[in-house]
């Protein structure tokens, strides 16, 4: 009876997941796409007008961690901008230090093209041989010309090689008002570029190797075995609280040039000032800039990456629900003292169509402020569930099926009017006939073996294990326990993001 029971609940499970693989669900991809084309970029762009002016050429300030512009003027102005070039000479050297190809302990041998630079330099001698970390401080420090030449002959075999790396370096950041002559920024005529420029490529620099603020902080140093005084030429690295750096340029025609960078409580600025009248002016103009970004805006990280994000259901899947994960982190600029205001909302369907591959964006969090989406982080699936075919759900129900019928070994049948002895008498003869089989095997006599139709329970058990007869077991619902035929209706929810941290000090010039 027990056996018919199974037959007929089996073929009730094979007309329920018919019924299920032949649903039709189209839209669900199509409003999931939708979705996330939708809210794929922050709506709100920061960018107030401050009611002071910069006397430069050209200034700009940005937050180095968002990329995001406070502060702009005449900032896509094309201007010479002399060793403010050594920016990009810095970054080349650096990307091959930290991709392997140079070591900071390379040896470089100087030269004759290297010696031959003018302007400030530590005074290199052809056939002196130095290491690419003596070469780079003393760039970063002092801004040496002829190191900079011998660094990129280096990198590159030649100054010529390295000034086309440096221009297809520009093309791939977008620094579209750019174009490098030289590894230096001696050259005026046709070696230009802009403060929005600038500030990408100081931006690249600091946020993608920032192991450089190791040698753009130093105030004083020296060189060739302490023969020679390296004194940094940007003089707010002495002066201003939390400067990283960055690289001053000068020349007569491109005046006072200023890159400067600076981070407090984890809220990073670049500020950028071409064409200042004075030494004086570009380090004050700056401090401006930096100061007033420090006072009116924050920088706030949302961590999310990896974390568990909920999980969603599967239709036509192997698997009816997979978990989701959130894909990534995100930083937002906010008005000083908003931190607290930030709010989450997860927009994720009620369900998705098979198959779903680990990775795959299935949804997005929202991170919003006074009703206004300031970043997006996908959420992904953080499992695989393949489509369920028809070859794939007979395979699965034929495992689930035999593991029905075969999952208990049956009982030995006792006759009714005979009680097992307590004592049962010895056999006469322990030894096993000459011709018996082993078990599962056709015996000489012809008889065979009670479990060579089924085998005995530990080979069952092993099956199971095997081919994945005991992956789960098979309700009356047409899904495997622990797993939800339900569909739940997303929750969004909303909570305060971070608390609002306290007014940043500024510390005065000095």
């Amino acid at each position: 009876m027990k056996a018919k029971c199974r037959f007929f609940v089996a073929l009730l499970l094979i007309f329920c997941m018919l019924t299920t693989v032949t649903a039709a669900d189209s839209n669900t991809a199509e409003a999931t796409g939708t979705e996330m084309e939708e809210t794929s970029a922050a709506d709100v762009n920061p960018n107030p007008k401050p009611q002071f002016q910069v006397n430069a050429k050209s200034a700009i300030l940005i937050e180095a961690q968002t990329g995001q512009t406070v502060f702009a003027m005449n900032e896509h102005e094309k201007l010479p901008i002399a060793s403010i070039t050594k920016i990009m000479t810095m970054l080349l050297v650096m990307e091959a230090v930290d991709s392997g190809k140079l070591s900071l302990k390379d040896m470089v041998t100087i030269s004759a093209n290297a010696c031959r630079m003018g302007g400030s330099q530590v005074y290199l001698e052809e056939g002196e041989v130095f290491t690419v970390e003596e070469l780079l401080k003393a760039v970063a420090v002092h801004s040496a010309n002829d190191a900079s030449v011998a660094l990129a002959e280096k990198v590159s075999g030649s100054e010529e090689a390295f000034v086309h790396l440096m221009n297809e370096k520009a093309k791939e950041l977008k620094m579209n008002n750019t174009n490098f002559l030289d590894a230096t920024g001696l050259t005026d005529e046709g070696h230009y570029s802009t403060a929005y420029d600038v500030a990408i490529m100081s931006r690249e620099l600091l946020t993608k190797h920032p192991k450089i603020i190791n040698y753009t902080t130093i105030w004083h140093d020296t060189f060739r075995d302490g023969k020679f005084d390296l004194d940094n030429t940007n003089k707010l690295v002495k002066r201003y609280s939390g400067i990283t750096g960055l690289k001053t340029g000068f020349t007569s025609k491109a005046g006072f040039c200023l890159a400067a960078s600076a981070e407090r409580d984890g809220t990073q600025f670049i500020s950028v000032v071409l064409g200042s009248e004075s030494n004086e002016m570009r380090f004050s103009e700056s401090a401006k800039l930096l100061d007033f970004g420090f006072a009116n805006w924050e920088a706030a990280k949302i961590e999310k990456k990896g974390l568990p994000a909920g999980s969603i259901p599967v239709k036509k899947g192997e698997i009816s629900q997979v978990p989701l994960e959130y894909g990534d982190n995100a930083v937002i600029l906010v008005k000083k003292g908003k931190k607290s205001q930030l709010v989450e909302n997860a927009v994720i369907p009620e369900h998705i169509t098979a198959p779903v591959t680990r990775g795959q964006v299935v949804g997005v969090l929202n991170v919003e402020l006074d009703g206004n989406r300031m970043a997006s982080i996908p959420i992904v699936a953080a499992g695989d569930s393949r489509r369920c075919s028809f070859g794939l759900m007979i395979s699965m129900l034929a495992k689930r099926w035999a593991g029905l019928f075969c999952s208990c070994p049956e009982e030995a049948i006792i006759p009714e009017n005979v009680q097992p002895s307590a004592n049962p008498p010895a056999p006469e003869n322990t030894s096993p006939p000459d011709n018996t089989s082993a078990p599962g095997k056709k015996s000489m006599t012809g008889d065979e073996d009670v479990f060579e139709e089924h085998g005995t329970p530990e080979d069952i058990s092993s099956l199971e294990d095997d081919h994945g007869y005991g992956e789960g077991v098979v309700g009356q619902d047409g899904f495997e326990a622990g797993e939800s035929s339900i569909f739940e209706e997303p929750v969004i929810e909303e909570s305060p993001l971070l608390e609002e941290s306290s007014g940043l000090a500024e510390d005065p010039l000095e």
